[in-house]
């Protein structure tokens, strides 16, 4: 796959998924910023992709 794509398919996961996301809101509100981050991209699932999709960035 192209970078383009890849960018593309990042930039769309994260507009659908992860902008308003309530889970993250919640998170930084009663833990903070940082536990919300290891949230996203330790548990979640689309947090999980978007690590797929880096990796084959690099």
């Amino acid at each position: 796959m192209g970078k383009k794509v890849l960018i593309s398919q990042v930039h769309n996961l994260i507009e659908t998924y992860c902008t308003g996301c309530f889970i993250n809101r919640h998170f930084r509100k009663e833990y903070g910023k940082l536990y919300a981050h290891s949230y996203c991209i330790q548990q979640c699932t689309v947090g999980e992709q978007l690590k797929e999709l880096g990796k084959q960035l690099s």
